[in-house]
């Protein structure tokens, strides 16, 4: 059987900068439905485990970076490189603070425990990898 005709045909500008767009406002929506539950109930709890860890409470307020501000850098294309970086490190952050003992768990489904941290984690590492492309507030650059 020939499999060339059953091929997709392959990636061009556009579909490179749809796909883009598509990663970008995915995972910054995500993040920022995150973020914006913080606002409206407080990083208290992020703020004990902060002391938990023997670190200063304070650091809880950099979540409204990590989970505002950086999601709506990916969301309107302004900065999204500088953006998605931000949204690693905060879920590398998260990981270490909250999901270190599930980071080896396989659920009884068969999906790894933190599947959802690692579509964020590594959604966010593509779009400061890719950029924002074409369809973006920001024209493309090395920062977008």
């Amino acid at each position: 059987m020939n499999t060339q005709h059953i091929a997709m045909p392959p990636a061009t500008p556009n579909t490179d900068d749809v796909g883009k767009l598509v990663l970008r406002v995915a995972i910054g929506l995500l993040v920022l439905l995150h973020g914006i539950f913080k606002i409206t109930h407080g990083v208290g709890f992020i703020g004990g485990m902060l002391d938990k860890a023997g670190l200063p409470g304070f650091l809880a307020y950099g979540v409204y970076i990590g989970e505002v501000v950086a999601p709506l850098m990916m969301l309107l294309g302004v900065g999204a490189r500088a953006g998605a970086a931000i949204v690693v490190a905060n879920m590398l952050v998260a990981l270490g603070l909250v999901h270190m003992g599930d980071l080896f768990v396989i659920t009884k489904q068969g999906g790894w425990a933190l599947e959802l941290q690692g579509l964020y984690l590594f959604g966010a590492l593509a779009v400061a990898l890719l950029g924002a492309g074409r369809y973006s507030v920001m024209q493309p650059s090395r920062v977008n």
